[in-house]
């Protein structure tokens, strides 16, 4: 399995890239990672150092790829954050680049827009281009709760509009979406909903809420259930294990008191997820 990961780097941290190639490479996959930015930690703690990189060098990465013969060997493209239009247009032309070659490979997009409690954290306009042109091209998408109301203009309170919204969000593009850290009106406060669906289907997974606040999660559990659903070729499975894994990254965490996922020491939960968590047809 070939993915292109097309996304912001950390040295110090787990966000972006730095959250989403070792968890793929841990089960297998090989991974051409393509950096957005080059940030000393994620911007989470208030102060950084680095640089964002010119779409242009993203464009010649990609192209550089394409010229040792690789793009028809790809299965995935997987973008997240967008720092700016530019940069999203030349994760644009990636995907039509790989697609061309290999017309079987799939693109899944993690619409980074904002969250519940915080809204909007992107820039102005890149919310706008998520929704009309890249949603469009992508056969997987991740929004969260949040993500998930503003693209679609619904308020999702309950399973049934959770439902109707992610079918709208499909007919606009993606046919496979994960909703992440969904709360619903019958989810317990002390849980957290996952909900996919895919082919008017629909799975739901809950886990215990964890008591901790980490950066990194949403990236991982894309770049998971990306390749989870690839290699199951079903939506149940896939939700599964990503969920299983991701959470047993977080229960670690937690019980160290760590800022950052503990995603090299507990990387055993990658393969063997201590707790499982099965998806119920909803």
């Amino acid at each position: 399995m070939n993915i292109l990961s097309i996304q912001s780097w950390v040295a110090y941290g787990h966000v972006g890239n730095a959250a989403a190639v070792f968890p793929l490479q841990r089960l297998g996959a090989e991974v051409w990672a393509v950096n957005t930015v080059q940030f000393s930690n994620h911007t989470g703690y208030g102060a950084w150092r680095g640089q964002v990189f010119d779409a242009g060098l993203v464009r010649d990465c990609v192209l550089g790829i394409e010229e040792r013969g690789a793009l028809p060997r790809c299965d995935a493209v997987l973008s997240g954050y967008m720092g700016d239009a530019a940069t999203g247009e030349a994760i644009l032309d990636a995907v039509a680049r790989v697609k061309a070659a290999n017309p079987a490979a799939v693109y899944c997009c993690d619409p980074v827009i904002g969250d519940v409690g915080r809204g909007v954290f992107v820039r102005p306009g890149i919310p706008e281009f998520l929704r009309d042109r890249v949603l469009p091209a992508a056969d997987l998408a991740t929004p969260n709760h949040f993500e998930l109301e503003w693209l679609t203009g619904r308020s999702v309170r309950t399973l049934a509009e959770a439902k109707a919204a992610m079918a709208a969000f499909q007919a606009s593009g993606p046919r496979c979406v994960l909703v992440t850290s969904l709360h619903l009106d019958d989810t317990p406060s002390d849980a957290l909903d996952l909900l996919a669906g895919e082919g008017g289907a629909f799975w739901r997974v809950r886990t215990p809420r964890l008591p901790l606040s980490v950066n990194g999660a949403g990236d991982a559990i894309s770049a998971l259930f990306l390749l989870h659903r690839l290699r199951a070729g079903a939506v149940a499975p896939a939700l599964s294990a990503a969920t299983s894994s991701v959470f047993g990254l977080l229960r670690r965490t937690a019980e160290a008191g760590s800022r950052e996922i503990l995603l090299v020491a507990a990387q055993e939960e990658l393969v063997a997820p201590s707790k499982v968590f099965p998806a119920e047809p909803c």
